[in-house]
């Protein structure tokens, strides 16, 4: 294999297949209605000829190659597309192939994990060829309806049609180094298009893609989603163990001094200790990040579980919408959730407000509320208002010993109560926000 393709993902199917499965038995739909012409529907001259062409090049009959596939040992449905053939375009046959594979995928009950390397819609077949996407959309609703999981690998080029349906429409999203994502390929794109934010990368950066995976490295991180889908974690799941003091603050303003030290445990000790290995997902899918909340899913002891983790900074809008994504395929999967809260309270500035503060953290409220998996919350620093609430599970929260959890912190409290600064320390044994104060107010079932 070239160091091109290595890092560029410019495999053929086959290859592609090879590296990430142990075993594969390849199936082939019939056509539905029969034999088709052979210039396709709009009888475009010379397109039977080019797919002879095609298929003398690549080997194959059509763009897409689908089957059952081990993949480090486990079952899955995979779709590989085959750049070489007509620049892996989607046609009525393609459409009958990866319509297939869905179908497979959901009758099986086994996640479907497609290859996507494709430059769009084929021209050749006009409308006919567009409407694919339809049938497509069609069949994501009923494997999501099916709580079947689907891991899509973006290879290089992911444009057009095939990238906002198979691609963008999947559950997970990673990437090959280098690989060119986007709806708009090279040459339609406009001249002054930042080429940057068409490669793996720049979709990543965007939250766009869940991360970017060396081919190398391919099989044994679709192994591990693979395991994470099928193996759900009975819920609901214990809270981690706590990481910092042990002892109970005296006063509410210890406990608030405490939760701010900067020394203290944050997200990533607990997450590390608390899982073997995490499969991050990123962004809101709507071009926003937040660097201060971690999401993703989380091997404990070979089981998945979802995990959404506060780090200690105000929220962001986008890491609200993530925080719900995140949810909402969990309660899909059947996946119990962890989640972590730690953050002084929801970003408050103009950004924030003209990006949906509001409406995200509504958002998250309305999903915690209405997940039918079972949610475990461990408040592990900062429990800043609501925008600490909306992470936090009802019934079964729970505290440690350097955590704090308020309707606001004390100081904007004191403010909006016309109070001097130096009152602080006294408006925070008001609000009773200790751990202890918690359990007996029976807002946290207990302090780990």
């Amino acid at each position: 294999m070239s160091e091109r393709a290595e890092r560029a993902g410019r495999l053929t199917a086959r290859q592609v297949i090879a590296l990430v499965a142990e075993a594969f038995t390849e199936q082939r739909p019939p056509a539905p209605g029969g034999p088709r012409p052979p210039d396709g529907p709009l009888g475009w001259d010379g397109y039977g000829e080019a797919r002879a062409r095609a298929a003398g090049r690549t080997g194959e009959d059509e763009s897409v190659v689908y089957g059952e596939a081990q993949v480090s040992g486990l079952v899955c449905v995979l779709l590989a597309f085959e750049f070489g053939f007509l620049g892996g375009s989607l046609g009525q046959g393609t459409g009958d192939r990866i319509c297939a594979a869905y179908r497979l995928a959901r009758e099986r009950g086994v996640p479907l994990v497609s290859l996507v390397a494709t430059g769009g819609s084929r021209m050749q077949e006009g409308m006919v060829a567009l409407t694919q996407l339809q049938r497509v959309a069609r069949e994501a609703v009923l494997l999501r309806q099916a709580g079947v999981g689907h891991v899509t690998v973006l290879r290089d080029p992911a444009t057009g049609g095939g990238w906002a349906t198979v691609g963008a429409g999947a559950d997970v999203l990673l990437a090959l180094p280098g690989a060119q994502i986007g709806f708009a390929g090279s040459r339609v794109r406009p001249p002054d298009a930042d080429p940057a934010a068409y490669t793996a990368e720049g979709q990543l950066a965007a939250g766009q893609v869940d991360a970017v995976v060396p081919a190398t490295e391919l099989r044994t991180v679709l192994g591990h989603w693979l395991a994470a889908l099928s193996r759900p974690a009975a819920g609901p799941v214990p809270p981690p163990g706590a990481l910092g003091r042990a002892d109970l603050p005296e006063t509410g303003w210890e406990a608030v001094l405490r939760a701010r030290e900067p020394g203290r445990p944050r997200a990533d000790a607990y997450l590390d200790a608390y899982f073997d290995r995490r499969l991050p997902l990123v962004g809101d899918r709507c071009g926003g990040t937040d660097p201060g909340v971690r999401c993703g899913v989380g091997l404990r002891d070979g089981y998945g579980i979802a995990y959404v983790a506060q780090c200690g900074t105000a929220t962001r809008p986008a890491g609200y919408r993530t925080a719900t994504r995140v949810v909402r395929l969990a309660d899909r999967w059947g996946l119990p959730v962890l989640t972590l809260v730690d953050t002084p309270g929801a970003a408050n500035g103009t950004e924030a407000e003209r990006t949906g503060a509001g409406a995200a953290i509504a958002e998250l409220f309305a999903a915690v509320a209405e997940v039918r998996v079972p949610v475990t919350t461990l408040v592990v620093g900062e429990g800043g208002s609501g925008g600490a609430l909306a992470l936090a599970a009802p019934g079964n929260t729970w505290a440690t010993p350097d955590s704090y959890f308020s309707v606001i912190a004390p100081e904007p409290a004191a403010a909006i109560l016309k109070r001097p600064p130096q009152e602080a320390p006294h408006t925070a044994e008001q609000l009773r926000l200790r751990p202890q104060d918690l359990v007996e107010l029976g807002v946290v079932r207990g302090i780990v």
